[in-house]
């Protein structure tokens, strides 16, 4: 069994859909790494429209907190101007920490779609699920795998360079 067959059922997904926002989200992943980021990006989307987008931003802005998803959910949050964002699909290059996946239960994602596992930090499912933790009051619906070979090169590749 998949991590993705795991987490949400396949029926009334569109890939293809899927694929060209991850495709958006890798573009943010390039400037993340254009300025010596680890290269992850997110864009936050609600009814087939962008509302927020971030790459991760943290040794630039000297914050701790300011990875893809955070920046991506700051934004939908003022776009809607509402801390809740109901109904929103945030894809991301890599599988969100805790960090990431608290603020989403917390802003109420309907579902995330990931790229690339990861398998020292991931609360998507790696090393904890978070996201689908009975115990807390909200799951976000997770897909898996989405353009995975190539958000996992774009990391791959820039660990190579820094080593």
């Amino acid at each position: 069994m998949t991590l993705t067959s795991r987490l949400i059922p396949m029926n009334n997904i569109n890939i293809a859909n899927d694929e060209k926002w991850m495709k958006r989200a890798l573009e943010l992943a390039k400037l993340a790494q254009a300025s010596g980021e680890v290269p992850v990006g997110a864009v936050l989307v609600l009814e087939d429209t962008i509302i927020g987008e971030g790459w991760n931003q943290p040794i630039s802005s000297h914050d701790p907190t300011a990875h893809a998803e955070i920046l991506a959910l700051r934004q939908g949050a003022l776009s809607l101007k509402n801390y809740r964002l109901l109904n929103t699909t945030l894809y991301v290059t890599l599988e969100p920490c805790a960090m990431c996946a608290g603020a989403m239960i917390h802003a109420r994602i309907k579902r995330l779609v990931f790229g690339a596992i990861d398998p020292k930090t991931g609360a998507a499912g790696s090393i904890m699920n978070i996201l689908q933790d009975p115990k807390l009051n909200h799951r976000v619906q997770c897909t898996s795998g989405t353009l995975a070979e190539t958000c996992g090169a774009v990391l791959k590749d820039f660990f190579l360079v820094r080593r």
